[in-house]
């Protein structure tokens, strides 16, 4: 793909070409404001103000019609927004569900070793609006294992995290994609997911 967002011609991504390889894991290092959520925005289809092309599995992106995304998104991409974008009004447990209903991709007992894993079994069934960020950030997180993906593109996963739970983010990270043969592109702005990375990128 090739990108033209901004004029900055130190950036290895904007006005660069660049590729992303399933099982190969990427770093994105930027200060805030540099495009990071834009561009994750940009690889998940939600946004389309850039210019030049890109391609997924030799599609451009731009051609996809709705019932072909759908598809993309169940199936091939896995998005951990910043921003999170839980159901306040549902339980983390039911957030989860809402996804894993739609792929079927895990079963109660695996979502449940997630949540104890990450130390948030007693939260299950406490409203989403009522956890702390971090608390969020692992519902959110969960919910994006809960599915099939080619790549998983997580915005800053681990900004509101300590250290402990963020090497067991990674861990369960990298046993997923393993086992899906998946790519993993993460972003950050200092704090990082504390992975063995394949190639850093600065933006």
């Amino acid at each position: 793909m090739a990108f033209g967002r901004q004029t900055d011609l130190s950036s290895d991504v904007w006005q660069k070409e660049l590729t992303f390889n399933r099982s190969k894991s990427y770093l994105i290092e930027a200060a805030s404001g540099m495009g990071k959520s834009s561009l994750c925005s940009y690889l998940y289809g939600y946004r389309h103000d850039y210019a030049g092309t890109i391609l997924f599995d030799q599609t451009d992106l731009r051609t996809l019609d709705t019932a072909q995304w759908v598809e993309i998104r169940r199936c091939h991409l896995s998005l951990l927004f910043q921003e999170l974008r839980l159901f306040g009004e549902l339980t983390a447990w039911e957030n989860v569900l809402l996804k894993n209903q739609l792929t079927h991709h895990k079963d109660e007992k695996e979502i449940l070793s997630l949540f104890e894993a990450l130390g948030i079994a007693d939260k299950c069934h406490q409203r989403a609006d009522r956890l702390s960020f971090g608390q969020q950030q692992r519902v959110a997180f969960i919910r994006c294992l809960c599915q099939p993906f080619d790549f998983i593109l997580l915005d800053e996963p681990v900004s509101h995290l300590d250290d402990a739970n963020a090497a067991t983010m990674a861990r369960l990270l990298a046993d997923e994609a393993l086992r899906q043969g998946a790519g993993i592109v993460t972003t950050s702005i200092g704090k990082r997911l504390p992975l063995d990375y394949d190639v850093t990128i600065k933006l």
